[in-house]
C-alpha cells in the first residue's frame, strides 16, 4: 500500500503518519515528489491494517491505495519520478547518456590502461572490467581477481574514470566494494538472493544484468531484494535473452527500455557487446538502444580482440569504439539527450 499526502501537506502531518506507521512495525518508504509525498507501506496484511488504522483520516492524508505490482519499491506506484542515480560526480539516469567502456576481462596493466585512455579519449565517462570472471567452462580464464582490482584503481587515478566490476559472491561483496564506484552483479546472479541482499547492505550502486531467461518481472523483483535492504541505487542492464536463435549469442531485447522505464523509475543501460556477441553488430544495437530511451551503454573494448582471453569476437578496437561514440553522439542529440561532456 501506499499512502499519498495531501498537496502541500505539513512536516509534522507526515511526521505523524511515519510515526504511527512504525510503531505498528510497518516497514516504511518515503518518496518526496515536487509537490506531495508519498509513503511505501510493506508488511503482512497492508491493506486490513491499515483499514483498521483509520489512516486515511489523519490529518494531510489525501488517499490510501494499494499497490498493484508485486514489486514495490521499484515501480512508479511509489515513485512517480524518474531516479537518478549518483556515481561519484556523474548522474545516471538524467539527460546525459554514460558509457560504460572497457575490456571483458582485466588481463594485465599494459592492456587495461591503453584501453582506459583510449575510451576516456573518446567520450566513455565509466571503465568497465571483470576482475572475477564467472566462466561456462572451469577450465576458461577466471580473472586476476585482487590484483584486477587493484589495476582497476589504477586506471582510474589516471584517467578519472568511474570504475564498474562483477561482485561473483557474497564473499567477495566487502573487497570489490573497497575499490568499486559502481558493483556489476551478473546474468548468472541475477536471482543469487544471498548476493542481492549483500550488495543491498552497501552504499554502493548495483548494475543489475539481466538473466539469460529472466522476465521482466523476475528482473525488477531481483532488484526489489536489494532495494528492501535499502540500497536504492540499482541501474537495470539489458544484455540479451536466450531465445532459439543461434546466430547471435544472445537476442538483445531493445523493448527492455521502454518497458522498464514504463514500470519502474529506475535508470536502463544497455550491454550490446553481450546481447549480440559479434563486434560488428554491437554499434547498430547501440544506436538502437540510445534511440529506445536508454540512460547508458555498456561496452567491451580491448586493444587486440583477437587476443583477448575472454570475449574477443564481440569486443571493439579502439577505432571501432571511437566510431560508435561518433555515431552514438547524432543519436543522443536527436532524442534530446547528450553523452557526458569531458
Amino acid at each position: 500500500m501506499i499512502v499519498v499526502m495531501q498537496h502541500q501537506a505539513s512536516k509534522q502531518s507526515v511526521d505523524n503518519v511515519l510515526d504511527r506507521l512504525s510503531k505498528a512495525g510497518f516497514q516504511l518508504h518515503i518518496s518526496e515528489g515536487v509537490s506531495r509525498t508519498v509513503i511505501g507501506v510493506i508488511g503482512e496484511n497492508t491493506k486490513e491494517r491499515l483499514a483498521g488504522m483509520a489512516v486515511e483520516a489523519m490529518p494531510g492524508v489525501e488517499k490510501v491505495v494499494p499497490i498493484l505490482h508485486p514489486f514495490k519499491l521499484a515501480g512508479r506506484d511509489l515513485k512517480p519520478e524518474q531516479s537518478r542515480i549518483q556515481v561519484g560526480d556523474l548522474v545516471i539516469g538524467g539527460k546525459e547518456i554514460h558509457v560504460m567502456a572497457g575490456p571483458c576481462a582485466v588481463e594485465n596493466e599494459e592492456q587495461l590502461l591503453s584501453v582506459a585512455h583510449g575510451v576516456k579519449k573518446a567520450g566513455a565517462t565509466i571503465l568497465r572490467g571483470g576482475a572475477y570472471k564467472p566462466r561456462t567452462s572451469p577450465y576458461s580464464f577466471q580473472g586476476l581477481e585482487e590484483e584486477g582490482l587493484k589495476l582497476l584503481a589504477k586506471a582510474r587515478r589516471e584517467t578519472g574514470l568511474k570504475i564498474v566490476t562483477e561482485v561473483t559472491g557474497v564473499e567477495f561483496v566487502s573487497i570489490v566494494t573497497e575499490y568499486a564506484d559502481i558493483l556489476q552483479v551478473g546474468a548468472r546472479n541475477m536471482q543469487n538472493f544471498q548476493l542481492l541482499k549483500a550488495v543491498g547492505k552497501t552504499n554502493k550502486p548495483v548494475l543489475l544484468k539481466r538473466g539469460a531467461c529472466a522476465t521482466f518481472e523476475e528482473w525488477i523483483l531481483a532488484a526489489e531484494y536489494i532495494m528492501a535492504e535499502g540500497n536504492f541505487n540499482v541501474i537495470f542492464c539489458e544484455r540479451g535473452i536466450r531465445t532459439f536463435e543461434n546466430y547471435t549469442r544472445n537476442t538483445l531485447d531493445i523493448s527492455s527500455v521502454p518497458v522498464l522505464k514504463h514500470l519502474t523509475h529506475l535508470p536502463v543501460i544497455v550491454d550490446p557487446s553481450h546481447g549480440t556477441g559479434k563486434w560488428h553488430l554491437v554499434t547498430p544495437m547501440a544506436l538502437a538502444a540510445v534511440a529506445a530511451g536508454a540512460d547508458g551503454l555498456m561496452v567491451e573494448v580491448h586493444p587486440a580482440p583477437s587476443e583477448a582471453l575472454s570475449d574477443g569476437p564481440q569486443s571493439l578496437t579502439l577505432d571501432n569504439f571511437l566510431s560508435l561514440m561518433e555515431q552514438v553522439r547524432a543519436v543522443a542529440h536527436a532524442v534530446n539527450r547528450q553523452l557526458e561532456k569531458q
